[in-house]
């Protein structure tokens, strides 16, 4: 029988590989990434069933390349494994396709048992986010209020800045012109009401676009 076609995003090594031990003997991992970016553009060509990421990656974000590729592949399936146990964000992560949240504290049987469902289609959160709930775990996450009211664009960009790229650095990743990526920023300065770049950059930590 073929076995599911996995890939594993995480920029912390020793996770990845602890991650493939793990999920080997029954799943086949087809590939491994460090950063979003370097998901989103090998990804298609691996063409796997589901995608085992972080939220918070270098380059672009988890939920971004995640956003991303359910636009390119709408049937590949999306568990994040975060340190992140907001349920604002966790109602992001469903809203923009994913089919399971997990923390990186929760148990390892748990990760196997949220593949096995997103590959049925259905649906998983940790039971570490749900104490207390009845009903339908995932829209109650989703009818939580929106994390951040920018495009996906706007928030490429902004995690470019924030980790420390010049513009000129980030219209070249982006292949924009460093005109557009000011536009960009400073529609999002205007729209957040914010006044500073230092603002923006501690914007973009609370939404975990980049690590604190």
């Amino acid at each position: 029988m073929k076995r599911p076609r996995l890939i594993l995003a995480d920029d912390h090594t020793l996770i990845v590989d602890a991650l493939k031990n793990l999920l080997q003997p029954e799943f086949e991992v087809v590939g491994t990434f460090a950063d979003g970016r370097a998901l989103l553009e090998s990804a298609p060509k691996l063409k796997p069933d589901l995608v085992v990421l972080d939220i918070s990656m270098p380059n672009m974000s988890g939920l971004n390349a995640g956003a991303r590729l359910k636009e390119l592949m709408p049937s590949v399936k999306l568990i994040y494994l975060t340190m992140n146990a907001d349920p604002d964000m966790a109602g992001e992560a469903f809203r923009l396709g994913a089919s399971a949240y997990l923390l990186k504290n929760s148990a390892a049987t748990e990760l196997v048992r949220a593949i096995r469902d997103a590959l049925r289609g259905g649906f998983y959160v940790t039971p570490l986010m749900t104490e207390g709930m009845v009903g339908s775990y995932v829209q109650k996450f989703k009818q939580r209020k929106s994390t951040s009211n920018l495009t996906l664009r706007q928030k490429e960009v902004l995690q470019l800045l924030a980790e420390g790229r010049s513009m000129k650095e980030a219209a070249f990743i982006l292949n924009v012109s460093p005109r557009t990526i000011a536009f960009h920023k400073y529609t999002m300065m205007d729209h957040l009401h914010l006044r500073s770049s230092a603002a923006l950059i501690e914007y973009a930590m609370k939404q975990s676009l980049v690590s604190v």
